[in-house]
């Protein structure tokens, strides 16, 4: 893929850069580095020598990133993984701890854009969905190889489909004839599935089971949980964790791993005194979730469901 094709906007910069907090000298961890957008400000923000070490698990956002930071030099340090692999990653670079972590989780605007990726409609393509296409099923694999009961979790977990158990049972009847191989094909089984599919409406019916087989295919989720848990121990005293979310999935996953680190007792109601001795690793940094500015939605659209958390790590006890 041609790298002057991977165009992705940054979102919430000026929020990312307030909480984040960067500065000379420090050594932050950009773990979805995406085209370099917020690696760039932070690099400028921290100069003249502060650090990013940035990760992804796309080939195709590393390339873009490479050039977008080559002018930093040896301070950009990029390495193809996954963000819930920061741990293994750190202690490969000898780096015991970072003084900045952000997460801009989710699929990019590139990659939603790439119709040959196969993560949207818009264009008729194979049904790929792979962040990394190094690894892993397609969503093709998936559908062709799931049962109707795994499918339908799916498709209710993932993407809050009203009628997930009735598109599974479809999509096990009809590859009975026919492998599902392309967008159209799979959106088009949707709308002729569900009812008033073909109605026009604000939402195309074919969007949830998109989003839950991309969610799936990517095991996202699961590397969130991973991901955030582990990058809250990766902090030194006074790093900051800076968390954006594009689906209400991810943010609770987000909310409750930060409402559980600024836990100051889990004994059982009624002892006397606590006897747990556990200590609160975070302090909250933004009480309610921060949301892009009127202007920013009205230049990028992908900004509006965008939901920024922001963590500091407190002194180890």
């Amino acid at each position: 893929m041609a790298e002057e094709l991977f165009e992705h906007r940054s979102v919430l910069v000026a929020e990312v850069l307030h909480w984040l907090a960067p500065r000379p000298g420090g050594i932050y961890l950009d773990g979805t580095l995406g085209g370099g957008g917020h690696a760039r400000l932070i690099l400028e923000a921290s100069s003249p020598d502060g650090r990013v070490i940035g990760l992804d698990r796309d080939p195709a956002a590393l390339k873009k990133a490479g050039v977008v930071l080559a002018p930093f030099g040896e301070r950009a340090l990029l390495r193809h993984a996954n963000f819930s692999e920061a741990s293994e990653v750190l202690a490969e670079l000898g780096i015991a701890g970072v003084d900045g972590m952000l997460l801009d989780l989710g699929v990019s605007s590139h990659q939603l854009d790439s119709s040959e990726r196969g993560f949207s409609f818009r264009g008729d393509a194979p049904l790929d969905m792979r962040m990394d296409p190094t690894c892993g099923l397609s969503a093709a694999e998936v559908l062709a190889q799931a049962d109707a009961e795994t499918l339908t979790r799916i498709f209710r977990e993932f993407g809050e489909e009203r009628w997930a158990g009735r598109i599974a049972r479809r999509i096990v009847r009809v590859r009975q004839e026919r492998p599902l191989r392309t967008t159209f094909e799979l959106a088009d089984l949707v709308m002729d599935t569900v009812p008033g599919g073909h109605v026009p409406g604000r939402i195309h019916p074919a969007t949830r089971v998109f989003q839950a087989l991309r969610i799936h295919v990517n095991q996202e989720l699961e590397h969130v949980a991973r991901g955030v848990a582990a990058g809250i121990g990766l902090l030194k005293p006074g790093g900051r964790l800076v968390v954006i979310s594009f689906h209400s999935l991810e943010d609770r996953i987000v909310k409750r791993i930060f409402q559980n680190e600024t836990r100051t007792c889990v004994c059982p109601p009624g002892l006397p005194v606590c006897v747990c001795n556990v200590h609160p690793r975070i302090e909250l940094l933004t009480r309610k979730a921060v949301r892009a500015a009127a202007g920013e939605v009205a230049e990028n659209p992908r900004a509006r469901s965008a939901v920024l958390r922001a963590v500091e790590r407190l002194p180890m006890n």
